[in-house]
């Protein structure tokens, strides 16, 4: 397994230094440091509707009309989007503010649920969600995803990501550069191939002293997939 020190100096190798590389790390993660904290029920159903949205679609389409979908789904109050029924259902698939994907608005209502079960069960899903240890990504995605719908794994990364909680995203760059590690040899999809990640996520985190989200860019810029 390759130290972190390793993988930085190659991505400084590629992007100007080790300087740059950080800064360019730090600026990125920095956009979302605003996110970082009492995030409101409704806004965490709002960033996971917008992320499934966008998945395999234009981001730039959903956030053009994101006044309609908030709009639409009554400000995203949990409590309102988990008593969708039919005749909610018939008006979203036809209402022209938004992206009218009836498999994906039928998500909002699960989603809001899940929402309600996490606050009923830490005071709000910001203290679940910030509350679930980085050193068990893996687990908190496992929970998204079994609890929740279409909330995959790089799609709930993202929506983590851009609220400002730590997440490493495996997207191609970062899956090519844990395979050059020796840490997997193909896109990470059983649970053991998940584990290796986390725990070469965890020491990497431990070696830099940074959180993972730092370590997933860092790795991101190291290698071209």
């Amino acid at each position: 397994m390759e130290k972190f020190s390793t993988i930085l100096h190659r991505a400084a190798g590629r992007h100007g230094g080790e300087e740059a590389v950080i800064a360019k790390v730090k600026e990125g993660l920095e956009n979302y440091s605003h996110n970082q904290i009492n995030m409101s029920d409704d806004r965490w159903l709002a960033e996971f509707t917008k992320r499934v949205f966008q998945a395999g679609f234009s981001w730039k389409v959903i956030e053009a009309k994101w006044d309609g979908f908030e709009k639409a789904f009554w400000n995203f109050k949990p409590s309102r989007c988990a008593r969708m029924d039919l005749d909610d259902m018939e008006k979203l698939t036809t209402d022209k503010a938004i992206v009218r994907n009836p498999i994906k608005i039928k998500t909002v209502q699960k989603n809001a649920q899940m929402i309600l079960d996490m606050a009923k069960q830490k005071g709000s899903a910001d203290d679940f969600i910030r509350g679930w240890p980085s050193t068990d990504y893996i687990g908190l995605l496992d929970y998204l995803q079994k609890h929740g719908s279409h909330l995959g794994a790089n799609t709930t990364s993202y929506a983590l990501r851009f609220s400002g909680v730590p997440a490493f995203i495996l997207s191609r760059d970062v899956t090519a550069a844990l395979i050059h590690a020796d840490i997997i040899d193909k896109p990470a999809t059983s649970k053991k191939a998940k584990r290796a990640v986390q725990d070469a996520f965890n020491q990497w985190a431990e070696e830099s002293g940074e959180n993972i989200s730092y370590v997933s860019r860092v790795l991101a810029l190291s290698l071209d997939a």
